[in-house]
């Protein structure tokens, strides 16, 4: 990164759906006027287009504009010297990622995304984690609803049991309780550009499957699977398989090795979605199971998204919760009030952004989570400035 970058932030892929929602967000929260100042600009393909979305999204003028093709290692290069971090929005990754995100390792520069392939992911840290060590790139994958509520929510938990019962849960149970909203275009083109990669390579197969494909090639514990209904006693609910699980838990095991095991080696983790009591309970949960839609000809398309009133409306609370080997069931909730997929992600990912411009001088060069890169300083920027809620809910 060079000493005095021009911005603190740039937006990559401004153009798109999500993309615009984070310079909306960035404009109403931030201003370079106001006393935390943040410098920020907007980047994409097409002068026309940013212009057209700069003025539908009423945003200032003095939001520099910036021409960047992803398919151009020196439009890329070029734009990655000019800000400390650069907030990419334009997937599937696996497609469009890797020239900007090379050019960033290359650079030093900041990097946050909304990535939710962690064959790709794999990938990329095996390629290039020793030179983002060289150059002191500090990149972190999934900063939006996958998997910054799953992963915070873990962290959040442990941090807690570790410090009220001295040792931490050996295994947690991510569970979404409530939830309205849709997931992203850019969810379904991923998932579909995941499948026929899986198809066509067995490695990538492989990185799908291990639950610790991001952490460490060594399998430490056999995990839940979480893949079938099944009614929980404990929380006298039916669970659904949640069709996030499979990035999400690879993330939170990836938290738990670059925390150097703070979790313990021999840690759980699973996440599955809780559909209710009874007959219609348990028809809800087979539904879930058996729906394959978002991955379909119907899932939503990349550019697409819900009204301002369909984001505003939408909502999740999820559910971290274990038992300790003291005896005792420690409890913690992660809960936002926007669309998960596109309101609550343009904020999580706008934060992640700030947060790693004003802590990535004191971190070593590599791929992070959120979590193991942000931690407790982003949980208190999501909640000032996101909407989210992390709540204690046990003793």
């Amino acid at each position: 990164m060079s000493e005095h970058p021009q911005y603190d932030i740039i937006v990559f892929g401004s153009t798109g759906f999500t993309g615009r929602l984070v310079a909306q967000y960035l404009q109403k929260t931030y201003s370079i006027n106001k006393n935390n100042e943040i410098k920020w600009a907007m980047a994409g393909r097409s002068q026309e287009k940013l212009e057209s979305v700069r003025d539908e999204m009423h945003i200032s003028k003095d939001i520099d504009l910036i021409i960047a093709d992803s398919n151009n290692e020196q439009s890329m290069q070029s734009l990655v010297k000019r800000t400390k971090v650069v907030l990419t929005t334009v997937g599937p990754y696996q497609i469009y990622g890797e020239k900007l995100l090379k050019a960033c390792v290359d650079a030093g520069t900041g990097y946050v995304d909304l990535c939710g392939e962690p064959a790709w992911m794999h990938q990329m840290i095996a390629k290039y984690q020793s030179a983002a060590k060289e150059t002191g790139a500090v990149i972190v994958f999934s900063c939006g609803f996958d998997s910054v509520p799953f992963d915070l929510g873990v962290y959040h938990l442990q941090g807690h049991v570790e410090q009220v019962a001295g040792s931490t849960l050996n295994y947690v149970k991510g569970r979404v309780r409530k939830m309205q909203g849709t997931f992203s275009g850019g969810t379904a083109a991923s998932l579909k550009a995941t499948i026929v990669a899986a198809k066509q390579d067995k490695s990538i197969m492989q990185a799908l499957i291990n639950p610790y494909s991001l952490a460490t090639s060594e399998v430490l514990v056999e995990q839940p699977r979480g893949d079938k209904p099944y009614f929980d006693e404990s929380l006298q609910s039916w669970a659904a398989p949640f069709i996030m699980a499979a990035i999400n838990t690879k993330n939170v095991h990836r938290s738990n090795y670059l925390l150097d095991y703070a979790y313990g080696k021999m840690f759980k983790y699973d996440e599955m979605m809780l559909t209710g009591s009874g007959d219609k309970g348990e028809a809800i949960a087979n539904h879930v199971a058996n729906d394959k839609s978002l991955g379909g000809k119907d899932g939503p398309k990349p550019g697409e998204g819900p009204s301002a009133d369909e984001r505003e409306n939408g909502f999740y609370d999820i559910l971290f919760i274990g038992d300790h080997e003291n005896g005792e069931t420690y409890s913690a909730s992660v809960a936002g009030y926007l669309d998960p997929g596109y309101g609550s992600t343009s904020r999580m990912i706008s934060e992640s952004a700030i947060c790693l411009g004003q802590l990535q001088d004191g971190l070593a060069g590599g791929f992070y989570t959120s979590a193991s890169a942000l931690g407790n300083a982003l949980i208190e920027r999501l909640e000032k400035y996101a909407g989210l809620v992390f709540k204690i809910e046990s003793a």
